[in-house]
Order: C-alpha cells, then sequence, then structure tokens
C-alpha cells in the first residue's frame, strides 16, 4: 500500500503549468509539515497535482496557508545538464481539504468573521415548545 496523509502550510504560491501534448494541469508545490519532538522538526515535502486538482490548489492556495493531503509517493529520476542523475520523490495529491484562514480572511473587516456581518440571532429568539416532541 501506497498511502501518504500529511498535514502543513505552503512553502510558496503553487506553480501551474499545463503538459505539452495533452494539456493536463499540473502543479506543484512544497508543503512544511512539522514533527512534534522534543525540538519541533520540519520536513520539506514536493507535491504534485493534476487536473482540476491541481487547478483548484493553484487558484485559491497562497505560500504560508494550511493543506491537508491524501496521495501517494512517487519517486524518478532524470539527467540533469551537468550530466549527473538526480532522483527525485513527491507525493502524487489525490484529494485534499483547505485548513483554516488565508491572510485576506483572517482580517477583521471581513463581514463573515466579525460577529457573523453583523446580524444579531438574540433578536430573532423565537421560544420553542418542546412539550410535543416524542423524546
Amino acid at each position: 500500500m501506497n498511502k501518504v496523509i500529511l498535514i502543513g502550510r505552503l512553502t510558496k504560491d503553487p506553480e501551474l503549468n499545463f503538459a505539452a501534448g495533452s494539456g493536463t494541469a499540473v502543479c506543484r508545490f512544497g508543503l512544511a509539515v512539522t514533527r512534534p519532538f522534543k525540538k519541533d522538526e520540519t520536513d520539506f515535502i514536493n507535491c504534485v497535482a493534476f487536473g482540476k486538482t491541481g487547478e483548484t490548489i493553484a487558484q485559491y492556495l497562497t505560500k504560508g496557508r494550511q493543506l491537508a493531503i491524501v496521495g501517494n509517493i512517487r519517486t524518478g529520476s532524470y539527467d540533469a545538464k551537468d550530466g549527473t542523475k538526480r532522483y527525485t520523490t513527491d507525493v502524487v495529491v489525490e484529494s485534499f481539504e483547505f485548513i483554516g484562514q488565508g491572510k485576506q480572511e483572517q482580517k477583521e473587516d471581513n463581514p463573515f468573521n466579525n460577529n457573523f456581518g453583523g446580524m444579531n440571532f438574540e433578536e430573532d429568539m423565537t421560544p420553542v415548545d418542546d412539550s410535543s416532541m416524542p423524546f
């Protein structure tokens, strides 16, 4: 079984490209994942997402944003320009979830973060007669 579940923060803005020929979206990004030990240590994981998943990540996420991903590990190699063989390890994203809030969403002037957009729910408190409920 090859399954990876990670929660971390983007190390930089995602890079979105399209594969030559097929036109498939390819989104690459780094994820900083903290390991709790006596002193927290951080791993920097290279990730790649394809298709609509990649397009969505590139559109909505920026550096510092927290993200949960589920994927699998893929290794590969290529010959560098200097003639040496380079090895790569990436996590191929199968699914993801946004976690936390982005910088714009944390601003106090955002109506969705201050008192429910100014709505006063106490004014709309209607008593409910629960005596007819069967439980």
